[in-house]
């Protein structure tokens, strides 16, 4: 079977392959600090979960990655899913000027991603994001391995930053 005809297997990076509980102070408080959180992230531990399931997913789908992080960030993400020894993907990213939740930026690269390809599953730890991919008919597992935090749920939500 040749690359382009296998389905596609679509996971999240924060809170579904890698551990952002170390940075979350950057979000908490009145001033998140964006730059700390972002420049944080290359020291994200796995989380062995998610790693365990994009490889096993990589034998019979190809994997691909699609984050709310922003563009100014593919450097540093290439590198740290490199590390990790996970599957050779795609690296969808948001636009550093796109704000909007990640319910709806996510939901739209989906729906592009599907046009020319059948979408196995959806990996994320978004519950709104999972929740709108399920409306939209796409098979989501949910990723809650990881400990949920509320100053990255609300800043997915509101600020649209990742």
């Amino acid at each position: 079977m040749r690359d382009d005809d296998r389905p596609l297997a679509v996971f999240d990076l924060d809170g579904t392959l890698a551990d952002t509980a170390h940075r979350q102070h950057f979000l908490e408080g009145a001033r998140r600090d964006w730059a700390g959180f972002f420049a944080a992230a290359p020291a994200d531990p796995p989380l062995s979960d998610g790693v365990r399931l994009a490889r096993s997913s990589a034998e019979e789908c190809e994997v691909v990655y699609l984050t709310g992080r922003p563009e100014r960030c593919r450097k540093d993400t290439v590198a740290w899913l490199a590390r990790q020894g996970l599957p050779e993907g795609r690296l969808h990213m948001r636009r550093n000027d796109d704000r909007r939740p990640a319910r709806r930026t996510k939901l739209e690269m989906l729906r592009r991603m599907g046009r020319d390809r059948v979408v196995r599953m959806l990996v994320d730890d978004d519950e709104l994001v999972c929740d709108a991919a399920e409306l939209a008919g796409f098979t989501v597992v949910r990723a809650r391995w990881a400990q949920a935090s509320e100053a990255l749920r609300d800043a997915q939500e509101r600020e649209g930053r990742t």
